[in-house]
């Protein structure tokens, strides 16, 4: 239509049985449209609703290990750890020291953690390398 007024624009939408619906305020002169508002507004809502359907949340799960587990449970453990790659969820794997077990930290526990990055190398990506935060080793892996 052009530039017209904006009494000649809520004309023109009365007369249609539409709404004047501003769409750039920011613009010179503002741009405003003749449509249905209520039509134009579920449309958008269900844009909305679509997009947060198709979205995908990543968790990110805990795994927690001591320095002394043994390797059956290591093993079951690697197996969950798995299970989580495999839904697309990040893991955050713990080894907790406690009391004087601390000691152990650069060899038992950074020897464990290089044993799960081994038995996870396929399908695992390192996200952080295992790190000491406290009393307790770190290391978080994503899937590939």
């Amino acid at each position: 239509m052009g530039i017209v007024t904006p009494e000649l624009a809520r004309a023109r939408a009365f007369a249609e049985g539409l709404d004047l619906v501003e769409v750039s305020a920011v613009a010179d002169p503002p741009v405003c449209r003749i449509m249905n508002y209520d039509k134009f507004r579920y449309e958008q809502k269900k844009k909305q609703h679509e997009a947060k359907r198709n979205q995908t949340v990543v968790e990110t799960k805990e795994i927690k290990f001591r320095p002394k587990t043994e390797e059956h449970d290591l093993n079951f453990k690697v197996k969950s750890i798995k299970k989580f790659l495999i839904q697309k969820n990040k893991v955050k794997i713990t080894m907790r020291f406690r009391g004087r077990e601390i000691t152990y930290s650069q060899s038992i526990g950074l020897e464990a953690m290089n044993k799960i990055t081994e038995m996870l190398a396929e399908e695992a990506a390192i996200i952080q390398p295992a790190k000491m935060e406290g009393r307790q080793l770190v290391m978080l892996v994503g899937p590939k």
